[in-house]
């Protein structure tokens, strides 16, 4: 059973000049990745504005990329849908479909109780075989995943293999390592306002669920492993340091603001953003191409690069 680890990135869902999936787009990202290191793919999160998708896209999203992965680099896809029910039918459906794993979060906006939100995530994970996650990410979900409800995730479903954490307590990824050991892998992002990659890798975490390797896939893949001797806890402290201020500009807005300006100054595919999203300009976007160009992104990582 699949069991992240390293840089685990989430991707945008690129959209044509008519606003539809782009799946050539995708195709071209998925080759990006496998060319520059990461370890696995995360989509449909709030990085591939899950929210504005139909479920006629995110159904049809499932498949395409399985075929563009399978065999070259594993892919998780965000399957939290409005009600429990629409939950389960798309998590089967991936499943039948061939995902490599799933990843839930707590249904956006509907703020339910504790109760709730463990028998949401218990019948979720529990409808599938595949390996699955939770993303606990209050500040997008308004729902807050406590260490001793993880860990009876963790009791309970076998296929429980990864925690993301976006929130900014140390202390409460220390409980939740303490709990779950290395029975689950324990992710973390990389929103330089938190700024707890550093701390997780510290004390055993077995990398990041990012976005910023949409941008610099081998430095945040170097970021992004294991510590397993001094030199990797001083190449992993260095880099972050060095590319701090750029994933800072990279979360100027909400996800995937930044990335999708970031991908497009690199002549990837990424197409526009959904409204009500609006595009990176003025002083913001000129920022962001300033640490881009000092920090040598366009020169590696930029289509005529390649």
């Amino acid at each position: 059973m699949i069991k992240p680890s390293g840089s685990w990135v989430a991707i945008p869902t690129p959209f044509d000049s008519r606003n539809k999936v782009d799946f050539g787009g995708f195709r071209e990202l998925v080759d990006f990745h496998v060319a520059h290191g990461t370890s696995m793919l995360f989509c449909m999160g709030s990085a591939g504005e899950v929210t504005m998708l139909t479920p006629e896209e995110r159904y049809g999203i499932i498949p395409e990329m399985v075929k563009l992965c399978r065999g070259r680099i594993p892919v998780f896809f965000g399957s939290t849908m409005a009600t429990t029910e629409a939950t389960v039918k798309l998590a089967q459906y991936a499943e039948k479909e061939g995902a490599d794993g799933l990843v839930f979060s707590a249904p956006y906006y509907l703020l339910p109780s504790a109760a709730a939100v463990n028998e949401f995530f218990l019948t979720a994970m529990s409808s599938v075989a595949l390996p699955v996650g939770v993303y606990n990410n209050p500040s997008r979900t308004g729902v807050m995943l406590e260490p001793e409800m993880i860990a009876g995730f963790a009791e309970r479903c076998p296929n429980f293999v990864v925690d993301k954490e976006a929130m900014p307590s140390v202390g409460h990824l220390c409980e939740v390592k303490r709990r779950l050991g290395d029975r689950v892998s324990l992710m973390c992002c990389d929103f330089p306002k938190y700024s707890i990659l550093l701390p997780l890798m510290a004390m055993g975490g077995q990398g990041a669920a990012n976005i910023g390797g949409n941008v610099i896939p081998e430095e945040m893949a170097l970021m992004s492993k294991a510590w397993d001797s001094i030199d990797q806890v001083k190449a992993c402290r260095d880099t972050y340091l060095k590319y701090y201020d750029l994933l800072k500009a990279l979360y100027f807005f909400s996800n995937p603001v930044c990335i999708k300006a970031a991908l497009r100054m690199m002549g990837l595919p990424a197409g526009g953003l959904r409204k009500p999203y609006q595009e990176l300009g003025g002083d913001k976007l000129a920022e962001l191409r300033r640490l881009m160009e000092e920090l040598g992104v366009f020169a590696k990582y930029g289509k005529s690069a390649n």
